[in-house]
């Protein structure tokens, strides 16, 4: 089920890429044209729900898979004090009433790690970071195997079936720094 659900997702941003690409070669793209207004608009929604699932489906192996490796543990600690206060907050965010995102970003200038609640795919997304772990709280990720108020042991479930190497890749303690304004 979940996977139809991404399915969507590549369907739609294919159909509305088309759209937006048809509608510039027949110099139609314009502010004021609101058809395609609607479709640009509509787009961000479609493609960063493609983007995020690729991202969710990516970083979990059944069971989970390898360990935390040392230099993402180092920089978990050095954003938020713990490894145990990174879990915390990252856990806290996961259970946040309404549905959407939890996701471990990383900003490549400054190489800060931090968590971050997303809504509609497209809300919320902080410029530039990169995903690290993204788990997806919305109820169709999890209601097949747990309630809706049973969002805790999903997220529990989550944290079992992490593939660390994946997420390890995903992490890259060097940064570049930030220009000054």
């Amino acid at each position: 089920m979940h996977f139809g659900l991404y399915e969507g997702y590549v369907k739609n941003t294919n159909l509305l890429s088309e759209q937006l690409l048809e509608m510039t070669q027949k110099k139609k793209a314009a502010a004021t044209n609101s058809a395609y207004s609607e479709v640009k608009r509509h787009l961000g929604f479609e493609y960063g729900g493609m983007v995020l699932h690729e991202y969710y489906f990516g970083n979990m192996a059944p069971k989970g898979k390898g360990n935390m490796s040392g230099q993402l543990k180092h920089g978990l600690e050095e954003s938020f004090g713990s490894l145990d206060a990174w879990k915390t907050d990252f856990v806290a965010v996961g259970g946040m009433r309404g549905v959407g995102w939890s996701v471990l970003y990383q900003d490549p200038l400054a190489g800060q790690l931090s968590n971050h609640w997303i809504e509609l795919h497209h809300q919320g997304v902080p410029s530039g970071f990169k995903p690290i772990l993204v788990m997806d709280v919305w109820e169709h990720a999890f209601l097949l195997d747990y309630k809706p108020s049973e969002r805790s042991k999903y997220i529990e479930a989550f944290f079992s079936n992490i593939d660390w190497d994946v997420v390890n890749r995903c992490f890259s303690s060097s940064a570049a720094v930030r220009p000054a304004a």
